[in-house]
């Protein structure tokens, strides 16, 4: 009697160069030193690089929509792979949320066209950060416990700055190789939960690295009554980074959005 295989997601197409999929996913960013593959060191792309080669049977790489830094969360996160093969995407999306840790889960895997680039045809990134001043050992990765009396208005006047200018050479971290530090963003702003939680959105067409976390210090730092918004502007014209607060911590920082034209 023949023996059945324990997993087949493949349906062969011999006529076909390759398929590409999109992978939307979450994660939890405490465990890992960020998105992008590191050698010896756990990211996010590793782990799930090494299950879906495990899943597919051939060693399978992933592109990302973007990195994210040690610490970072994603609550929705876009990659693409591509298969010599077509892929039954229900079921490996099952199996893969089976043998990933508890920190990543995968949303969603769906067939797209073979030249749509999850990084370059990305137009519009959305981070969200988070700032608790209710002390809960719940949100100690997911917030910025933060008990100081800041002024949200003046935080969004400040914030509302950012929108006027698109060079963020004040804001971006040195030595990363950026081929520019032209980015266009489109919304920041600050609201307040009912639990008293501030939660702050900033989207843009692209981001630097470490660009969000020293944005949102700074503009606490301008709540807290150390920067006017005119110094705050001050700081973005300078273009130059050690003006800028120091940066807020990873915990409470979630790229939250991609968009793409399909």
């Amino acid at each position: 009697m023949r023996s059945t295989p324990y997993f087949s997601v493949f349906t062969f197409h011999l006529s076909l160069r390759f398929v590409r999929y999109f992978i939307e996913l979450q994660y939890d960013g405490a465990a890992y030193c960020g998105w992008q593959r590191q050698p010896d060191a756990i990211t996010v792309q590793g782990v799930i690089e090494e299950k879906l080669s495990m899943l597919l049977r051939v060693p399978t790489e992933i592109v990302g929509a973007g990195r994210t830094d040690t610490g970072v969360n994603a609550s929705y996160y876009v990659a693409h792979f591509d298969s010599e093969t077509s892929i039954d995407t229900q079921q490996l999306c099952y199996k893969l949320n089976k043998v990933l840790p508890a920190d990543i889960a995968i949303i969603s895997i769906r067939e797209v066209s073979e030249t749509l680039h999850a990084r370059f045809d990305a137009k519009l990134r959305e981070y969200t950060y988070f700032l608790t001043p209710h002390k809960s050992p719940f949100r100690r990765f997911s917030a910025w416990y933060f008990t100081a009396d800041i002024d949200v208005e003046k935080m969004n006047e400040a914030a509302a700055k950012l929108l006027e200018y698109d060079d963020f050479t004040s804001f971006a971290k040195l030595n990363s190789n950026n081929k520019t530090n032209i980015c266009h963003i489109s919304h920041a702003h600050w609201t307040i939960e009912e639990d008293g939680t501030l939660r702050f959105t900033i989207r843009a067409d692209r981001f630097l690295r470490n660009m969000v976390r020293a944005i949102v210090g700074t503009l606490v730092d301008v709540g807290r009554g150390r920067y006017s918004v005119a110094e705050f502007e001050d700081i973005i014209q300078s273009r130059d980074l050690s003006r800028c607060s120091a940066g807020a911590p990873a915990c409470g920082l979630f790229l939250s959005d991609v968009k793409y034209d399909v």
